[in-house]
């Protein structure tokens, strides 16, 4: 049971608004610009300095694309169950297994299966990521490695070198994927010694 006060749970929303600004990062300009809350609001509303409000935990709620309860950490009550909502972005379909801001992200990806494989358009960003290959082949572009994954494999991988995920085969493929900020690593790596037939085995 949750004893924790509606002050209590107040008090707690400046960190968690932070934690989640940093993990995504985000500056507080750039927040500003797109919620249209100034920063000196924003900045005293992660300081403690602001008591959090309908007005401002909406275009945040927006901006972070999470519901307002996970956004003030509001204590659960009722149906156990987490309802996840898939996002749909660059073609694919991530449905989020972590709920928490801060620390390391969970995703299932799903990529549709195309007629014919997309060319790669290899990505950077900041970052680290783990991924486990559920079902289907997929193709691992990293730098200048061109890995093909089959169910079971892992990889990881820092996401600053020019990387892309699709289909070895064009069928589907389902993966799950640890993301974190730099520094936080998990144990399985790709082998740059192995073939293009996968990435580390564990």
């Amino acid at each position: 049971m949750d004893r924790r006060t509606d002050d209590d749970v107040l008090d707690a929303v400046g960190p968690r608004l932070r934690a989640l600004r940093r993990d995504r990062g985000i500056t507080l300009a750039d927040l500003a610009a797109t919620t249209g809350v100034s920063e000196s609001t924003l900045s005293r509303l992660e300081n403690g300095q602001r008591r959090a409000t309908l007005e401002l935990l909406l275009p945040l709620s927006r901006a972070y694309d999470v519901p307002l309860d996970d956004l003030v950490g509001a204590p659960r009550t009722g149906d156990p169950r987490i309802h996840l909502k898939p996002i749909r972005r660059f073609g694919m379909i991530f449905v989020p297994l972590s709920r928490r801001p801060g620390g390391v992200h969970a995703f299932k990806m799903i990529i549709p299966a195309r007629p014919e494989p997309l060319e790669p358009t290899p990505q950077t960003h900041e970052g680290f990521e783990w991924l486990y290959v559920l079902n289907g082949r997929l193709r691992l572009v990293l730098g200048e490695r061109d890995l093909t994954l089959p169910p079971g494999e892992a990889a990881e991988f820092d996401t600053s070198l020019p990387h892309w995920l699709g289909s070895a085969d064009g069928g589907a493929v389902e993966l799950l994927i640890l993301f974190g900020l730099q520094g936080v690593r998990s144990h399985v790596r790709t082998d740059p010694h192995r073939s293009s037939q996968g990435g580390s085995r564990r």
